[in-house]
Formats: C-alpha cells, sequence, structure tokens
C-alpha cells in the first residue's frame, strides 16, 4: 500500500484526529494517533504489516514481537503473511503458571524485530526491549508506523538501535494538507506543538 493511501485510510477510519486531546504525559496535543482502531479493518491492518515488513525485508529476521497492546495485531499480521514466527512480551511477569514474561518458541541469539504503533519518547519500546534481552534475544531494528517527531527516535537511536518509521507526523499533515483534508492553521497548530514538546535535546 503506497504511504499516502495508508495515510488517507487513517484519516479516514479516525485514527488520525485533530483536535484539543490529552496525552498520558498530561499534555495537550492538537492531534492524536489512535491507531487501536486499525484492528477493525483488516485489509488496512494487512496494509500496514506489508508497509511495516517492506522497510527491513532485507534484514535477517528469525522472529517478530510487537510492543503491547496495540501493535501486537501488526506483528501477528507480518507473522502470518511471511511465515515468521512470532514471540509475546507481556507488560509484567506472571505471578502464576510458568512465570515467565516472553512467551512463544526461541533460541539464544535469534534476530527479534521489534514492532511499534507510535514512537513519541521512545521510552516503552525499551520496556520490550529489555525483557527480550534477558532471555537471550537480538534486537537491533525497530519498526515503527508513526513517528510523532518528538525526540523518541533520536533517543532510541542514540542507545544503538535502529528506527524505520513508515510515516512522520509531518508526511501525514503535508498529505492532508494538500488534499484539503486539514487546513494551514492546523498544520502551523502541529508544527508548533511538535518544536514546543522536544522529549529528547
Amino acid at each position: 500500500m503506497h504511504i499516502s493511501s495508508l495515510i488517507h485510510k487513517l484519516f479516514e477510519l479516525g485514527a488520525v484526529k485533530f483536535g484539543q486531546f490529552t496525552l498520558k504525559s498530561g499534555v495537550v496535543s492538537p492531534f492524536y494517533i489512535d491507531l487501536r482502531l486499525t484492528i477493525s479493518n483488516p485489509k488496512l491492518l494487512v496494509g500496514i504489516a506489508e508497509a511495516m515488513y517492506d522497510k527491513v525485508r532485507k534484514n535477517p529476521i528469525d522472529l517478530v514481537c510487537g510492543v503491547p497492546y496495540t501493535a501486537l495485531p501488526f506483528a501477528t499480521a507480518i507473522s502470518i503473511q511471511h511465515n515468521i514466527p512470532m514471540v509475546l512480551c507481556r507488560k509484567e511477569k506472571k505471578a502464576y503458571g510458568t512465570g515467565k514474561q516472553v512467551e512463544g518458541i526461541f533460541l539464544p541469539d535469534q534476530k527479534c524485530l521489534l514492532i511499534e504503533d507510535v514512537i513519541t519518547s521512545g521510552q516503552s519500546i525499551f520496556e520490550t526491549i529489555v525483557p527480550l534481552q534477558e532471555v537471550g534475544l537480538a534486537v537491533t531494528d525497530i519498526v515503527v508506523l508513526v513517528d510523532r517527531e518528538q525526540g523518541g527516535k533520536q533517543f532510541v537511536e542514540s542507545k544503538g538501535f535502529r528506527i524505520h518509521s513508515i510515516c512522520t507526523i509531518t508526511t501525514i499533515i503535508q498529505e492532508l494538507l494538500q488534499e484539503g483534508k486539514v487546513n494551514q492553521e492546523m498544520a502551523d497548530s502541529v508544527f508548533a506543538f511538535i518544536r514546543r514538546n522536544q522529549t529528547y535535546v
């Protein structure tokens, strides 16, 4: 799926919204990316998975793992479409049963591609990378659908990892502005917000 087509489909679905939204950090943002909605559109979900896989298809990949929870369907779609085994990383270790945090079948030093939906500060990515590394998996590359361009990419890459983003908020705004889906005032508001809210300096 072409990136411009993907952007329009996300906008039409309501996965890209403009207005006033309070983020988890408490900051009020003029835009919100809600990719949970994509699970209700299987065709779009597969299109996203293919765009992600295309970014890294030349890389050696033994396993895929989605950052919980929104990226799990993307990782599942890549796993099924390309016959790549998947592992699942829980947010917390189970206090019962096997007590595992990383579920699935894997071997030490296997290369695990990490899938993320949106990157803002990049902190949540490490909540998944660390448990994967603790069980001996090799994580070097992370594919992200949307980079909010607030410093997360720079932060993660400063730790020695590679971020591959399908689109940035700038790409999204420019495409929607060109097609008359957002006006210049909204675009300026988004760009000003990004400049004011950098998480990595």
